[in-house]
């Protein structure tokens, strides 16, 4: 690229993955304008201090992409642990809001430790597989040990309670664990396992507001001003949109306050509310790009590092669309899952940018690569 445009642009910008970044860039653009209409047509408070989280966690971003792969493996046990004892500090001094345990008031910001082990797990998990030796994968070494990573952070993340990040972690961290190599037989006995204790799970597991919602997603309506008010608003705003929306700062699901939290879990009813299905579509191809650039940088190494560690990070990504998405139209449980790069939360900026950072990392991995690849 630099070559072929005679170093007209400067070597770091032009090699930038700007076929993510500038759909990237155009999304969180496309958010800010639908927190502005959520906001009744200012930019305060959700618009603008959208776009300075985007700016801020960009740099870090750019910080992650430029770390080099020995310094990423040796701090990655370290980092794992530096979370695991900020979720068990959650227990016993985090601050709570709205019946949740979840935040630490660092003094300068409140951080969600549960956010950050979404990636943490990621890395630490492909680190683990990238050094157990192939003729491992299929032993109690690689079943026990990751379901151990996994389950102490989940068990905490439960106490909070906060069921929507633990299925999270469990998901991000059985991604790695999938595409290591482990048998699918034992997937397929978990999945068995599973569906078998979700009786026992619901009754007794769960909290009464969390049943509400499980059986709100299948009956909305039985108690459409109760537990289902938030999926009827939703599949009305998204429904009244039709084709071409309702023109932009122009919906009234959200602006006459029927909608609850349209500028968070339900950003994408108030979009498609004034923009339509061209609207929805658009955002959907945005999320494909990036997805796809991701699963291309897993793809193209041969280091089992770099080849989890980007993959796990996409399907953390596609973990927030897809619950986001099936949530708003009523096909999932509402448990709190934001839409990446458009609702309004800066914990959930964090999670998303960690992951886009670590991406680019991966990338510039891949380019600075020697022709032979590497294995480790």
């Amino acid at each position: 690229m630099q070559s072929a445009r005679g170093g007209i642009i400067p070597e770091p910008i032009a090699r930038q993955p700007w076929s993510m970044l500038i759909p990237l860039f155009l999304l969180v653009a496309f958010g800010a304008a639908v927190l502005y209409s959520a906001a009744g047509g200012s930019m305060t408070p959700y618009a603008s201090s959208h776009l300075i989280r985007f700016s801020v966690f960009l740099v870090m971003a750019s910080v992650i992409a430029s770390l080099p792969r020995n310094f990423v493996r040796f701090m990655t046990y370290p980092a794992y642990i530096v979370v695991l004892l900020m979720l068990l500090a959650v227990e016993i001094l985090g601050q709570v809001r709205g019946g949740s345990q979840r935040w630490l008031d660092l003094g300068f910001m409140d951080l969600q430790p549960s956010e950050l082990m979404k990636p943490v797990i990621v890395v630490t998990l492909a680190h683990y597989f990238s050094s157990l030796p192939v003729g491992m994968i299929a032993s109690w070494r690689a079943l026990v040990v990751p379901g151990a990573l996994i389950g102490m952070p989940v068990g905490l993340v439960l106490l909070q309670p906060d069921l929507g990040t633990s299925l999270a972690i469990v998901f991000g961290g059985g991604v790695v664990m999938l595409l290591a190599g482990l048998p699918m037989r034992w997937f397929l006995t978990g999945g068995a396992a599973a569906i078998a204790a979700a009786p026992l799970v619901f009754f007794f597991g769960l909290q009464d507001y969390q049943q509400r919602r499980v059986m709100t997603m299948f009956d909305p309506e039985a108690d459409a001003l109760g537990a289902g008010y938030h999926i009827a608003q939703s599949k009305i705003a998204i429904g009244s949109g039709g084709i071409f929306g309702k023109g932009f700062n122009n919906g009234s699901q959200s602006h006459l306050q029927y909608l609850p939290e349209p500028h968070t879990d339900f950003v994408f009813a108030t979009m498609a509310e004034e923009w339509g299905l061209v609207g929805g579509l658009f955002v959907l191809a945005v999320f494909s790009i990036i997805l796809r650039w991701g699963l291309s940088v897993a793809r193209d190494n041969r280091d089992r590092f770099s080849n989890l560690l980007a993959a796990g990070m996409a399907a953390t990504i596609f973990f927030y669309i897809a619950v986001n998405l099936l949530m708003v139209m009523g096909m999932a449980p509402v448990v709190g899952i934001p839409l990446p790069f458009m609702s309004h939360g800066g914990s959930s900026m964090m999670t998303n940018m960690i992951c886009i950072g670590a991406m680019m990392m991966v990338n510039r991995w891949n380019r600075n690569a020697p022709r032979g690849g590497l294995s480790s």
